[in-house]
Order: structure tokens, then sequence, then C-alpha cells
């Protein structure tokens, strides 16, 4: 079953149970993939990989509005993106733990034989890889910096 077919599944049943906020959620989702499958150069279809960066992004969006609501004091707003967040995020594959990231991670500079700092940008290129939809880029980041400077 794709993840469209998916998310049409859960809109039907968001709207027996008349959940507002979940099939705002899966609404939204459902367009953005939508729009990219119509995109001039898609051909009609996305590739999964396409679709967790898709969703990725949203669970970003999300996240980043929450902070701006929760600092402008705007608590409503602010549990309505987080609850949106975590919806779209059921959708993601699960997400690595940091001490499994940290092992992904190792062996990652192992094989590419990485050495220092100089050598972030090929373990992040094949980390972001290898590890697309199972953590965020910012914690790779993070970790692949911690480990390389060690």
């Amino acid at each position: 079953m794709s993840l469209i077919d998916k998310i049409s599944e859960e809109i039907k049943n968001a709207m027996k149970a008349k959940n507002k906020l979940k099939l705002e959620a899966l609404r939204s989702i459902k367009k953005e993939l939508l729009e990219a499958r119509t995109a001039a150069n898609s051909g009609g279809e996305i590739s999964e990989e396409e679709e967790i960066k898709i969703l990725q992004r949203m669970v970003k969006q999300r996240k980043d509005s929450a902070n701006i609501y929760s600092a402008q004091g705007r608590a409503d707003l602010y549990d309505n993106e987080m609850a949106e967040a975590e919806i779209i995020a059921q959708f993601l594959p699960e997400q690595l733990s940091p001490e499994a990231l940290e092992e992904e991670l190792k062996k990652i500079i192992e094989e590419v034989g990485a050495e220092s700092m100089k050598d972030m940008g090929k373990v992040m290129g094949a980390a972001t890889k290898k590890l697309a939809g199972k953590a965020d880029g910012k914690d790779i980041s993070d970790t692949v910096k911690r480990l390389l400077t060690q």
C-alpha cells in the first residue's frame, strides 16, 4: 500500500472519528505528496526517499512554527503545531536513538576513512544517504562533528 493510500485511509478514519486536528494534518500531507507527484519533473511518481524528505520537511516546519509560538506565549497554537508534527511523524521510519546513531556514524566514518574535520563533507554525504529518514540532519551533523573532533 502506497503512502498516499495509507493517508487516504487515515483521512477516512479521522473523518468518521470527527478528529479535526488529525484530519487537517493528514490533508496537508496528502496535498504535499500530490503536489510533488504532479510537479513538472516528477513524471507522476515520487520515490520513497522523496516522500520521506517531504514528511521530514513538514515535521520541521511544524516544530519551527511551534518554537515561534512558544516564544510569543501562544500555548494554544504551540500545542496545535506540536500535535500536527507528531501525527506527521507517525508516517516516517523509526528514528534512531542517539546511541544507535552514534554507532552507525562510527561505521560510516571508518568506511570513508575520515580522520579529521576536513573529512566531514565525505562523512555527511554518506551518512545522509544511508540514514535518510532515520535521523534528523542536525543530529547527524552534531554527532559527526563530535566524533571527528575527539
